[in-house]
This record gives C-alpha cells, structure tokens and sequence, in this order.
C-alpha cells in the first residue's frame, strides 16, 4: 500500500509554523498569499532548490528576510499535525503485515526528514518501508515515472499496489500506472474503502 502525505497521513500547513511569528491573523495571511506563496513553494517539489529560491525571494522583499527564511529553516514545524485516524490506520496495516510505502511530491530534503526525525515526531511513520520524495528523485506525481519507481524502490508489481491521495489527479495518475486508487477524502471513506478491497483496515 502506498500512501501519499501531506493532507492523508500530515496537515501539512505554513500557518502551524507562521502564526508563531505573525500574531496578527490577517498580516500572516497576506504574507502566505503575496510571499511564500504556493506557488513558489511547489517549485521545490519539482526541480527547484530551496536555498536558492530563499535567496531569489529574499532579494525580492526586503525585510521579510527571516521570515522567508524560516519557511524551510523550519519546514517540520508545518508537519507537526498528524490526523490521528490515518496515522492508527497505519498502524493497524502495519501490524496485519502489509507493506507500506510513502510517495510524496516534497522538496528532496524531505527525504532525510523521513528517514529520521519525523519517526521521532510521528512514530507511525516507522512503519513504512521506503519512500519516494519528488524532489529527491526528480520526477512527481501524476507522471508515471515516479510511481514505476515507487513499484521498483519496493519490488512490487503496479497491480499489486493500493494508492492513497487526497488529490484526484494524482490517483489517476496511479490508476493510469497500472495501480488501484483510492481518492482520500476522510478517514471513514478512506477505510470502507479499503475494507471493501479486503484490507484489514
């Protein structure tokens, strides 16, 4: 079974870390739509390099240095919040003995993140058997490419495989490999769903 992260097992969110250091609700908002935007961030998923798209937006807002700085000085800190049903879904996967891998379109130093310190944060996390990070790997879902090697970094065959994500590109994207998809929407659905596969969800 692979799973993906951010919004199905994490609420992986800028405001867990930015309302530290924003108080006001409104300047923290602005700042999230007009500097470290979405957009700009997701480019770290794909090819980009953190630090020197830092340095690029540094450049492009004086004054907001730290703050630009800290989006991924202390990225783990918008990681802080798992969904407490997925990360027990996990485990109740994990104890019945079903391979579990992670598929995440992240920036590449999420890769190490996994490996260690997130086990510490969310221990559930140490019941996966690899992972598979975008921007580690170049290349990101929903192209094929990178769940052909999901299947090869865990030696299983696309039919074989389960794929869980909250986006629906994404799931086509598997489905289109050869997988099955499960569109996550809630927990609830998420295990009917696979129950209905035979799972012990």
């Amino acid at each position: 079974m692979v799973f993906d992260m951010g919004g199905v097992l994490i609420d992986y969110n800028p405001r867990h870390l930015y309302r530290k250091l924003i108080p006001q609700e409104a300047e923290m908002e602005e700042f999230l739509s007009k500097v470290t935007t979405r957009e700009w961030h997701m480019r770290q998923d794909y090819d980009g390099d953190p630090a020197t798209a830092t340095r690029d937006l540094q450049a492009l807002h004086p004054g907001k240095e730290a703050l630009i700085a800290a989006y991924y000085d202390r990225f783990d800190e918008m990681l802080d919040h798992a969904f407490p049903p997925m990360a027990a879904l996990v485990e109740r996967l994990g104890d019945a003995g079903v391979p579990l891998y992670l598929l995440s379109n992240a920036p590449g130093f999420l890769d190490a993140w996994l490996r260690g310190p997130a086990q510490a944060r969310h221990p559930f996390i140490g019941r996966f058997r690899d992972f598979v990070v975008s921007g580690n790997v170049r290349c990101w879902k929903p192209d094929a490419a990178i769940f052909e090697l999901t299947c090869r970094t865990g030696g299983f065959s696309p039919q074989d495989a389960v794929f869980i994500d909250d986006v629906v590109a994404n799931v086509e994207g598997a489905r289109a490999s050869g997988m099955s998809g499960i569109h996550h929407r809630s927990a609830e659905e998420t295990v009917a769903e696979l129950r209905a596969l035979g799972f012990p969800a």
